[in-house]
């Protein structure tokens, strides 16, 4: 009988756990989180123009 009430549990909270999200879509949160990594790679970017080769240097 336990067997039975677990398995009823189990099933409610698959049928409750809102499976209309698409494949591959990022939640809001997720994409803030994209976007403010992003933002730090941009601020921690270096232009290769400003770039120099110090091989002359002893």
């Amino acid at each position: 009988m336990r067997l039975v009430g677990s398995i009823a549990v189990a099933l409610l909270l698959v049928a409750c756990s809102g499976g209309e999200d698409q494949p591959g879509t990022v939640t809001a949160d997720e994409a803030r989180q994209l976007n403010e990594a992003a933002e730090m790679l941009d601020a921690n970017s270096v232009d290769p123009n400003a770039m120099t080769n110090d091989q002359d240097v002893p």
